[in-house]
């Protein structure tokens, strides 16, 4: 009987640490990473601040644990994204705008000095240009249609799936993300039917 009560207290805490990382979605969605307190999360779940220091010991232990909940989500294996798919990521992401409001936020804020999620974002993105430069090689080949290589796409790539996503978040009635990731893959020479 113990060992059925310690591991409904296991399964109770992961609940609880999960409604703690989506509470601290919301709150930095809403105040961004800097303007995020502890306080504001630990409220939002119904809280003190010291109950959920027994959870996440610090903010940046926080900070972490929403940035491994967003990869999750979106975890395929490389093996199976092909440029055609990448239409469906961003057509994802556009029907959940609070997640891409979070991630956005953390990335804008990530580019100054001493900012935990800096090292993250700077390891993400060395490993999301090297998956899309291996998408576009198995799509193309060495050479695109436009003459350039899956090497030298790849970050313009990524750069439009990320500038369209704050484009659409500061005006998402002008903005169709989808449309216009779909065009610029028209532009690298893909077929859409």
């Amino acid at each position: 009987m113990t060992y059925g009560g310690a591991m409904s207290g296991r399964v109770r805490s992961g609940e609880r640490r999960a409604e703690i990382v989506r509470a601290a979605l919301e709150v930095i969605a809403e105040r961004g990473y800097r303007g995020a307190s502890l306080a504001a999360v630990a409220e939002r779940v119904g809280l003190t601040q010291q109950g959920l220091l027994h959870h996440f010991p610090t903010k940046d232990a926080l900070l972490v644990a929403v940035l491994e909940e967003r990869d999750q989500w979106d975890a395929v294996p490389d093996t199976r994204w092909r440029v055609d798919l990448l239409v469906s990521l961003v057509e994802y992401n556009a029907m959940r705008p609070g997640i891409v409001q979070t991630f956005s936020a953390l990335l804008g804020e990530s580019v100054t000095e001493g900012h935990p999620a800096r090292r993250y974002f700077t390891e993400r993105y060395t490993e999301v240009r090297a998956s899309m430069a291996a998408v576009l090689r198995t799509e193309y080949g060495e050479r695109l249609p436009n003459g350039l290589t899956p090497e030298r796409t790849a970050p313009l790539l990524v750069a439009v799936m990320d500038g369209l996503q704050f484009q659409w978040l500061l005006d998402p009635e002008s903005v169709d993300m989808p449309g216009a990731f779909r065009d610029f893959l028209r532009l690298l020479g893909e077929d859409l039917g």
